[in-house]
């Protein structure tokens, strides 16, 4: 018997390895530990065949070294899933299996569960609770009244000695085994919020909207829907009740966010209605707790998964629904290999499933927007804040004025200023959004005008902290340093820091509002595991006045309090080299802005902006997605980029700048003459990307674009096959969300 094993490293094709006789019979989805040159490594049997696979005649075919598993440890579908996952993004297989895996069971061992030894009473200990010494009495008297046993660390903690307990063993009296216990991360991860009310009336445009979607769920065939909904139109209460008619009807759930920090207040909300049917799966759960929840799931234990993208692969059976929620977000699609996007992979999932998908936003991508109003996905829309709350009014601030009257230091502006006193006052909330992290963005010398700038990535350091801890650090390779107080270049002693992020907005909110609590939600302020929830929960409960935050509070949160939210450097994204740059920063404006007056009072927004006349802004404060989409469709169409067209980002890395250049062109030649009289690519480049370097290698570019999605990767592979060398230095990213 021969198997064919997905192993975990990059670009790496399937492998064929022999199965001997004495280690019993394979299966496909069983791990296997295999010899990979000098080492063994961990991988999944993803096929079995009597004869050796794409072996030369007469070659060895080197035998695995251990079975794992007995039975399939994953899914035939979930396999059938990560290749195609592997295929489409031209990632090797054995990395796209490994993403489906929790970490605990990629290594080579059995069983990763946690145990804990427990103590119970026997039949002859119920008999002789009169017997022995008072302390054994009193011991066993505790054990008799626990008949579900009890862990022997509570009862040392009571003070009974570990002889004891193994003295009453050997005497019959008890017995002490160990039993399995799986690891809640509800404990730590979810957001006390306001249970949700099933017996809540809707209003008509949900009540409408979850008819619509049930029927779609009823047809038990695949389908794609949007349900297009401003903020606050109440989009999770109709998830919610979709939920429970899928499961009522026999089949299972799996519902996707985009951030980790949207997690515990969605699970929160699916855990108060369907209580211990269900699971969670995200990184900053501990290995343990991924562990324990994914296999709650292959086990069929649960009946709904919330999760980051990762969910999309869980091994859930009898899939009837899959829920994306602000599915235009960047963060489902992954910047390492495999670059998938979990949007898209949901939808192939659905598709080999016949499950229904539903894509939730206020601001769709182009590309779903432009398959709902083509007929290619049902389009449900909801286009009223529930209780008929007023949408937000929005204010925006030409940052050139203030700039004019307070010199160009300005970070609040003089309308921002009072308006976060007067809510402070009124005893209301207040989300302050800039996006972008640290304290100041680069550190220049004001004689010479050079920057400090990161020695393995063309990029300037940023300043974090405060005081003497403050350092300078990179943002993509995190190289750190000290702020130096005198010019690397020049030596002149003149240092200025410039720019700012949202340590610097946190600074200036608590010097402008005396007494107000004020705290910092970022990549930075959340390292430490349930410091998200943490933050969240104090929030809710108006233990914070003012939450200052990148991204990661501009969307899905629900907080009643909130009457005003201020965007510091709305145009943050618009200088960007992307084609994307308008569509984003009308995405965040519009989400960030719908924060405010969810509750009984009415919300306001103050947008600070160079570009007050940008379509992308004024149709963000005016909530006008619609025409937004038609503005910015007659852009990608003259220059050719999605939603008309494909697009491939193809990335070649290498020590020098030529070498880079002279490899990436070859490849783009190959291209063309392998297109040649067919005309079904369109090439661009190559030419130095706009992050030029990067830990310490150049990077050169190239765009793939064209309507024919097969025949440009088709095209792309065999070009790249023809120059093996370059394997491990081309990063090829399909369907692209951004080019930098």
């Amino acid at each position: 018997m021969f198997v064919r094993v997905a192993v975990p490293i990059p670009q790496l094709d399937l492998l064929t390895y022999s199965v001997p006789r004495d280690l019993g019979h394979a299966v496909v989805g069983a791990r296997a530990v295999v010899p990979l040159g000098a080492r063994s490594v961990t991988g999944v049997i993803v096929a079995v065949d009597r004869t050796p696979h794409g072996v030369a005649e007469g070659a060895d075919v080197r035998p695995i070294t251990q079975l794992l598993d007995r039975e399939p440890f994953v899914p035939a579908e979930i396999i059938a899933l990560a290749q195609w996952t592997a295929e489409y993004y031209s990632a090797g297989i054995g990395e796209t299996i490994l993403a489906t895996l929790p970490p605990t069971t990629r290594a080579e061992r059995r069983d990763a569960h946690k145990t804990r030894r427990v103590a119970w009473l026997t039949a002859a200990g119920q008999d002789g609770l009169d017997t022995g010494t008072p302390r054994q009495q009193e011991l066993l008297r505790l054990l008799a009244a626990s008949p579900q046993g009890m862990a022997t660390a509570d009862v040392t903690a009571r003070g009974f000695s570990a002889a004891l307990l193994t003295r009453l063993s050997s005497q019959g009296l008890i017995v002490l085994r160990r039993e399995r216990v799986n690891r809640d991360p509800f404990a730590s991860s979810v957001v006390a919020g306001q249970a949700p009310d099933p017996d809540r009336r809707l209003t008509r445009e949900q009540d409408d909207a979850l008819a619509r979607l049930v029927t779609l769920a009823e047809r038990r065939e695949f389908q794609v829907a949007l349900l297009h909904g401003v903020t606050g139109s109440g989009k999770t209460e109709i998830y919610l009740r979709l939920a429970a008619r899928v499961r009522a009807a026999g089949r299972r759930v799996v519902m996707l966010v985009p951030e980790i920090a949207l997690t515990p207040v969605v699970a929160a909300a699916f855990r108060h209605m369907f209580g211990e049917q269900v699971a969670i799966q995200h990184s900053a759960l501990s290995d343990g707790e991924r562990h324990d929840q994914w296999q709650r799931i292959r086990n069929g234990e649960v009946d709904i998964v919330v999760g980051t993208r990762s969910a999309v692969f869980t091994p859930v059976e009898h899939l009837g629904l899959l829920i994306v929620d602000e599915e235009h977000d960047g963060s489902y699609k992954q910047d390492e290999s495999p670059r998938y996007n979990g949007r898209d992979v949901a939808i192939v999932r659905a598709q080999k499933m016949g499950a229904l998908v539903v894509l939730g936003s206020a601001t769709p991508s182009m590309e779903t927007y432009h398959n709902a109003v083509t007929g290619k996905y049902e389009h449900i829309v909801l286009e009223r804040r529930v209780l008929d709350r007023p949408m937000a009014s929005v204010t925006v601030v030409d940052m050139r004025e203030q700039y004019a009257l307070d010199g160009p230091e300005v970070v609040l502006s003089r309308p921002l200023k009072v308006a976060l006193a007067d809510r402070l006052l009124k005893q209301e909330q207040a989300v302050v959004l800039l996006n972008r992290r640290g304290f100041a963005t680069s550190v220049f010398c004001r004689q010479c005008g050079s920057s400090v700038e990161c020695p393995n990535c063309s990029v300037s350091l940023v300043v974090h902290g405060d005081g003497s801890a403050r350092r300078a650090r990179c943002h993509y390779c995190n190289y750190t340093s000290r702020v130096p107080s005198a010019c690397p270049s020049c030596a002149a002693p003149y240092m200025e820091q410039a720019g700012f992020g949202t340590e610097r907005v946190e600074q200036e909110v608590a010097a402008a509002c005396p007494g107000a609590r004020v705290a910092r939600l970022d990549r930075d302020s959340t390292r430490r595991k349930g410091a998200i929830a943490a933050i969240l929960s104090r929030f809710r409960d108006r233990e914070i006045d003012v939450l200052v935050g990148t991204q990661m509070i501009a969307k899905g949160h629900d907080f009643p309090g909130v009457t005003l939210v201020g965007v510091i450097s709305a145009d943050v994204g618009l200088g960007m080299a992307d084609f994307r740059a308008s569509e984003r920063t009308f995405q965040l404006l519009t989400q960030v802005a719908g924060r405010a007056g969810r509750g009984e009072r009415p919300g306001e927004a103050i947008v600070q902006t160079i570009y007050p006349d940008h379509y992308s802004i004024q149709l963000a404060c005016r909530q006008d997605y619609p025409s937004f989409y038609r503005k910015e469709l007659l852009f990608r169409t003259a220059m050719r980029y999605p939603p008309n067209v494909s697009l491939i980002n193809v990335i070649v890395r290498a020590k020098s700048f030529s070498q880079a250049m002279d490899e990436a062109g070859a490849v783009v030649e190959q291209m063309r003459q392998r297109d040649e009289g067919q005309k079904q690519i369109r090439l661009l480049g190559p030419a130095p990307a706009p992050l030029g370097r990067l830990r310490g290698e150049y990077r050169v570019q190239f765009l793939v674009k064209g309507i024919h999605r097969t025949r440009m990767r088709e095209i792309l592979a065999e070009s790249l096959a023809a120059r093996p060398e370059l394997a491990r230095r081309v990063v090829v990213d399909i369907d692209p969300l951004s080019v930098l």
